[in-house]
């Protein structure tokens, strides 16, 4: 008999605690937060390009195919320690850049 109850008690609490989360308040995006991630959208276009010289490690990570933390940290330090990029195609200087790299990511490159 007390195990019955027991159970019952066990079932009544878990089918409690999933109506509550099924119930729980949906949260609605406010007309501030959609236009900061339309503007934010209209920001990284793809006519954007990156300019070798300016870029910070964190944005030549997110706007270049293949470049991950450790490339884009090597992209800087060649920066800093071989002074501005002449051109694009120096890029292949830099330890980890291969030819597939450059090519991949040619379009989207520039050099101020």
């Amino acid at each position: 008999m007390r195990n019955g109850f027991l159970y019952s008690l066990v079932f009544a609490l878990f089918t409690s605690a999933s109506i509550a989360a099924i119930a729980a308040p949906v949260t609605v995006p406010t007309v501030e937060e959609k236009v900061t991630a339309v503007t934010e959208a209209a920001a990284r276009s793809p006519n954007d390009k990156v300019d070798l010289n300016g870029a910070d490690a964190a944005t030549l990570q997110k706007q270049l195919s293949g470049v991950g933390e450790a490339k884009a940290k090597a992209i800087v330090a060649y920066r800093e320690t071989n002074g501005p990029f002449a051109s694009v195609d120096e890029l292949l200087e830099v330890k980890g850049i291969g030819k597939a790299i450059l090519d991949r990511n040619r379009e989207k490159l520039e050099v101020n």
